[in-house]
């Protein structure tokens, strides 16, 4: 089944044309993708990996390399002279880390070789620019790789040709867009890039995961694939959305890199974290829409992760520890969700329903969810991953779990009736096993969230079904809530339903709605009393 997804800014101009340009600047999905077919399922198998953003800026706590855009000679200077001189990052335990990595359900790790000021973590022979010229002295990404790979978890590098540092030497303004080389300075440029990527594929050993940040990328893809051809590059190769979640299911290999709060690096003031249920609630949209999601930490400077981010990983690792089965080497259902109930599937016959809205469900009450995409068969089983549904601590009550099929859809009861913290008020997600039920349709709607129009009444909203022919929807809608920027959309309210209008013959349907101001929206079919969602958009 086809499936796939478009996130775009509408941007409505005075004159009342429409512009549309990317929410994200996604350029990592190239023509030029050497990955091998079984690495690129690792990665569809995988849920987890964990990214780390570590660098000698963390001292200060602004974001990582970026502050150096726009700066004064004078911030520049001091940048790359002095924050080397104190950066010692003597509490830095790669061990530790992999091993909450692995409990928390992650497969692999991602770190910063160098990021775009051009601060090289490892020994390198291209710049002095790097650890080892710091109080730290030591090789800091070989430790992080004998750590990881002795934890088993497979070595990820974050590279960025992008350097800041190049650009300061070669006294060229620095700039993310219209940097300006002459030929010799291209070609020393490309050279230093290439000898920076041998290194990193050289000095290792096997490196598994490769995350290109910033351009030129050609040149990193062909020397790294050169070296490591059974390397898997994401960002360069494949989707990979950056703080979001596409709307809809996407059939081929991505993962979403997000933050626990709002930065990469390490921001110890001023920082927004997510809750640990809502880092669990991404994971589980991403394993939902068939991606994987790439969880960011930022350590201090001295090496240590901030509590908070121990925290929610530990927390992660809670829910992970009960719930793993959902989550590793799962697929898409035949829809993402139902209202607050996600979908994961293993073989087509085994539904995974993941109650997200889960926080006031209280231990030892029965809950009883109607699943309108699954249908019961003769040999049907149901249960809740991590508990026995036979025993609840202090109680004798009846917690088994039941099911009836009925004609609106497969009627699913059942008692929360593990114990998961001291005040019996865990908070998080509860997954129901479903053996033996069969999909209520083959098909799914796919659902296109059209551009817009401006009108005297406000926004026309247009959408489409691109299988109409297929499939039997009678009637859409447009889901919308206020936009107020990218990072905030994982900080957003609910959504708000409009009406429901009908479908036109082609597929084809709109509503003009009153809208002014920034929004995201997205169109919504019903396809046998299932609603299936198109991907989101923006209308400014």
């Amino acid at each position: 089944m086809r499936r796939y997804f478009c996130l775009l800014v509408l941007v409505i101009c005075c004159n009342g044309a429409i512009a549309q340009n990317d929410l994200v600047k996604d350029d990592n999905a190239s023509n030029y993708n050497l990955n091998k077919p079984e690495r690129e399922l690792w990665l569809k198998n995988t849920g987890l990996g964990l990214f780390i953003h570590f660098s000698m800026d963390g001292q200060l706590g602004v974001v990582i390399s970026h502050s150096l855009v726009g700066a004064s000679d004078d911030y520049v200077n001091r940048y790359f002279t002095e924050l080397p001189k104190t950066f010692d990052p003597s509490k830095f335990d790669p061990h530790q880390i992999a091993v909450l990595a692995k409990l928390a359900g992650m497969k692999y790790i991602v770190i910063t070789t160098k990021h775009h000021s051009g601060f090289c973590m490892w020994d390198t022979k291209t710049t002095g620019f790097n650890i080892t010229n710091t109080p730290y002295k030591k090789d800091l990404l070989k430790e992080f790789v004998d750590a990881t790979r002795e934890v088993g978890l497979q070595v990820g590098f974050y590279f960025s040709p992008e350097d800041f540092n190049f650009l300061r030497d070669h006294h060229i303004a620095i700039s993310r867009t219209d940097v300006k080389m002459d030929v010799a300075t291209r070609k020393a440029y490309d050279d230093y890039t290439r000898q920076q990527c041998e290194e990193l594929m050289t000095k290792y050993g096997k490196i598994d995961v490769l995350f290109i940040d910033g351009d030129p990328k050609e040149i990193v893809k062909q020397t790294c694939w050169k070296l490591q051809p059974d390397l898997l590059i994401t960002r360069g190769a494949i989707k990979t959305p950056e703080q979001i979640m596409p709307g809809a299911m996407i059939n081929e290999p991505w993962l979403s890199c997000i933050t626990m709060g709002t930065a990469w690096g390490y921001q110890p003031t001023n920082e927004r974290y997510k809750s640990g249920s809502q880092l669990i609630g991404l994971l589980i949209e991403a394993r939902a829409k068939g991606g994987s999601l790439l969880l960011n930490v930022g350590p201090k400077p001295n090496g240590e992760l901030p509590i908070e981010q121990e925290e929610r990983l530990r927390e992660m690792s809670a829910w992970y520890f009960i719930n793993r089965e959902c989550i590793d080497d799962v697929r898409s259902w035949v829809v993402s969700k139902e209202r607050n109930i996600w979908f994961t599937q293993k073989g087509g016959h085994t539904l995974y329903a993941i109650v997200t809205d889960a926080a006031d469900w209280k231990e030892g009450a029965r809950k009883t969810f109607l699943i309108r995409s699954a249908i019961s068969m003769p040999d049907t089983k149901i249960s809740v991953l991590g508990q026995n549904s036979q025993v609840i601590e202090y109680k004798k009550d009846d917690v088994s779990c039941k099911y009836t099929q009925t004609t609106k859809g497969l009627e699913v009861s059942v008692v929360k009736a593990q114990r998961i913290y001291d005040d019996h008020r865990w908070p998080n997600p509860v997954v129901i096993k479903l053996d033996n039920v069969n999909p209520a349709f083959k098909e799914a709607v796919i659902v296109e969230t059209g551009a817009s129009a401006l009108s005297k009444g406000g926004v026309i909203l247009k959408g489409r079904i691109t299988n109409y022919k297929t499939t039997t929807v009678k009637l859409a809608r447009f889901d919308y809530r206020p936009y107020s920027g990218q990072v905030e959309t994982l900080y957003a309210g609910k959504w708000t339903a409009s009406v429901w209008v009908p479908v036109k013959p082609d597929g084809s349907f709109e509503l003009t709605l009153p809208l002014k101001g920034s929004y995201e929206y997205k169109a919504v079919a019903q396809q046998e009393n299932v609603e299936v969602e198109g991907e989101n958009k923006l209308l400014r």
